[in-house]
């Protein structure tokens, strides 16, 4: 029997001022202004405990850290909690997802 479902993926929203960034302007062509840019990834921890680690600058990546504003639990609560397999999977297509939406998206 494996470990019990624990992970999670998250979605964080991003402070537009992201979109002076050039490799994430680079990394989202298809961008939409007006549409929200936001962080995706997938974590072992409750997504609230994640994102304050991000923002502390642990184990945190740059554009969650510094432009992070808050969690959209409406876009990915309904997925959680489910299998690592599961969650690498899901992370992956949540940002297509949203990117093909007109997102601009950063995925850990």
């Amino acid at each position: 029997m494996g470990r019990r479902n624990h992970y999670h993926v998250y979605v964080i929203e991003l402070s537009k001022d992201v979109l002076y960034e050039g490799k994430f302007k680079r990394c989202n062509p298809g961008y939409i202004m007006g549409k929200p840019c936001v962080y995706v990834g997938m974590t072992g921890l409750d997504p609230d405990v994640r994102f304050d680690k991000h923002k502390a600058g642990i184990q945190a990546n740059r554009y969650a850290r510094e432009f992070g504003l808050r969690l959209l639990p409406d876009l990915y609560e309904a997925y959680n909690p489910m299998s690592y397999d599961e969650a690498c999977n899901k992370e992956v297509e949540l940002g297509i997802d949203l990117r093909s939406a007109g997102f601009g998206v950063w995925q850990g």
